[in-house]
């Protein structure tokens, strides 16, 4: 599975981005997709995932901010982010797993090579 991300850069405080994942080399509906994002120092956290289906689960920082979606017909997902934190800054990873459940991934099968997202105050 290649995983490509798109749609990153700066933002001011309050500001939106929409951050895009396209997805290739298996069937796409076959793939739990979701986002992880990571800052400088600290490990990579997991942020949002979604099933083939449309069901969703986010981490408490993100949700009511964030929603992720996906396109089964154009094999891509995306994150929209709303309302966004200086501490929203980090590198955001397009992830996919074989199975989805609802409940925070500790890993991911496979990865994107990131996007940047900065949030300035």
């Amino acid at each position: 599975v290649q995983l490509v991300e798109s749609g990153g850069g700066l933002v001011q405080a309050g500001g939106s981005l929409r951050l895009s994942c396209a997805a290739s080399g298996r069937t796409f509906r076959s793939l739990a997709m979701g986002w992880f994002r990571q800052a400088p120092g600290t490990e990579r956290e997991f942020v949002a995932s979604i099933s083939w289906s449309g069901s969703a689960y986010y981490t408490d920082s993100v949700r009511g901010r964030f929603t992720i979606s996906r396109d089964n017909n154009k094999n891509l997902v995306y994150l929209q982010m709303n309302s966004l934190k200086p501490e929203d800054t980090a590198v955001y990873y397009c992830a996919a797993n074989g199975f989805w459940y609802s409940a925070e991934w500790p890993r991911s099968e496979f990865w994107g090579p990131g996007t940047q997202v900065t949030v300035s105050s």
